[in-house]
């Protein structure tokens, strides 16, 4: 009897490593939700109520990758220029930066900064497009984080914490609330195709938590997703019956199997991405006039206009949780000007303000703005001093980042930098803040949402994060 079951067990599990490469296609499309819980296939990423009253329920992250400058982007500083070419004067005290060298000069910016909207926040001349938006956007002049190199930095702003295998806030934010959509993940990933980021795909990943949290990364270009199309000659009546037997398979044993449920789930989404996914990624059922907003089909945006739609499209189908990457591969292909900053971010504006408009604008004219909250920054900004002459460098202890829609009132302000730009002095925004606000805006406690880990309860914000209340 032993050895039945025990060729039994093996069996199965064979039969899954050896069909893992198409298994992804095993259920069918025709199964409604009340027939795949018939054949006892269950949803584990299933819509899950919130804590509280949620003003969110869905959150894009446009992750500016590399550092972009507050100075030359939401937080001018006339003293900055009027001290340009001049060591930093000693009152607003030291600074630990990664290539900056002894005697360096203070560099002013070339940008020009106007008040903008009923609202007057200041925004450079670099975003044109996004100053159209600003009535709409609350802008965090305060942010610092804890470590100057990118990695670091990296795997901090997307999971709380210095090192990488720790879950990421969209993984957090799945394993919460899960998803609204049946035939979608719930945690989505749009990568610059140009290549990837120092902090590699481990800044992204659901780290300790189940697998079914991690993110499904999507590929750049028209087909972002491989395999969709179901293989020639395989018909709905063949798919049906291969995922009965797979589900007899792992129910030979006469005990439920966590693991092997779980996986089947996945397949079963896998297969249901392929009924509705390729209609997602069809950018050719918009309007001419919404693809001229975001700018597709025109350089520098189509790339990241394209993206920016994508996420329009994914939200108002009811993923969590977006990301969606501008930069990627060598350093001077993000937003890390160390060698010309004016270069550098004239180049990374004009691929991203247009399409980051227009997705503003597109969310509020369809509804979505109020229950999608849009986050822009990245992972640190630039150093008031130069780098040699013309660039800056990485710059942790003050940036801007800013919030739009979900509940965050537009046209705001919160927290200041000193007069050049060096540190946060008002109402400093550590990470662990933004994290607090995003799971606030989203229904979700902070000390609620937890995982047993290594004999501790676990949480995003590792330490209490303060929601920003001065934005809600």
């Amino acid at each position: 009897m032993w050895d039945r079951q025990r060729m039994i067990d093996r069996g199965r599990r064979e039969f899954l490593a050896q069909a893992f490469c198409g298994i992804g296609s095993l259920a069918v499309a025709a199964l409604a939700a009340g027939e795949r819980a018939e054949a006892g296939i269950t949803n584990p990423l299933e819509a899950r109520k919130a804590h509280e009253p949620a003003a969110a329920k869905s959150v894009i992250f446009l992750f500016m990758a590399g550092g972009p400058s507050h100075l030359e982007t939401f937080d001018p500083k006339p003293l900055l220029n009027e001290l340009s070419g001049q060591v930093r004067p000693t009152e607003f005290g030291d600074a630990k930066h990664q290539f900056i060298q002894a005697g360096a000069k203070l560099l002013g910016s070339a940008r020009k900064f106007a008040k903008q909207g009923e609202c007057g926040t200041e925004i450079s001349d670099l975003f044109p497009h996004t100053a159209r938006c600003v009535d709409d956007i609350a802008v965090i002049r305060s942010c610092y984080g804890e470590r100057v190199v990118h990695s670091a930095a990296q795997y901090e702003l997307f999971s709380g914490r210095l090192m990488p295998g720790s879950p990421s806030m969209g993984a957090w934010i799945a394993y919460g609330l899960g998803s609204e959509s049946q035939s979608l993940p719930a945690y989505v990933v749009l990568p610059d195709p140009k290549g990837a980021l120092e902090g590699g795909q481990p800044m992204y990943a659901n780290g300790f938590l189940p697998a079914v949290y991690q993110p499904t990364m999507f590929r750049g270009g028209s087909r972002p997703v491989r395999n969709l199309d179901l293989p020639a000659g395989v018909s709905a009546s063949g798919r049906r019956e291969t995922i009965r037997l797979i589900r007899e398979l792992n129910e030979a044993g006469g005990a439920d199997d966590p693991e092997f449920a779980a996986r089947i789930g996945t397949y079963d989404l896998a297969f249901r991405m392929q009924t509705e996914a390729p209609e997602v990624f069809e950018l050719g059922n918009e309007t001419a006039e919404t693809l001229a907003l975001y700018g597709v089909g025109t350089e520098p945006t189509d790339d990241y206009g394209r993206r920016c739609l994508m996420a329009r499209r994914l939200v108002e189908r009811g993923v969590r949780f977006t990301v969606v990457v501008s930069g990627g591969g060598a350093g001077n292909m993000q937003w890390d000007a160390h060698a010309d900053i004016e270069e550098n971010h004239q180049r990374m504006a004009r691929q991203t303000d247009q399409p980051v408009a227009a997705l503003l604008t597109d969310l509020k004219r369809r509804g979505l703005l109020e229950e999608t909250l849009v986050l822009w920054g990245g992972e640190f900004g630039r150093s008031p001093e130069a780098q040699d002459g013309k660039g800056r460098d990485h710059h942790n202890l003050g940036f801007s980042m800013w919030m739009a829609g979900g509940g965050v009132q537009g046209g705001r302000i919160v927290g200041a930098t000193d007069a050049i730009g060096l540190k946060a002095v008002e109402r400093p925004c550590h990470f662990r803040d933004i994290h607090a606000t995003i799971l606030r805006q989203l229904g979700l406690e902070q000390d609620e949402l937890t995982f047993p880990h290594q004999g501790r309860r676990e949480r995003l914000t590792f330490l209490h994060g303060t929601p920003l209340d001065e934005l809600l």
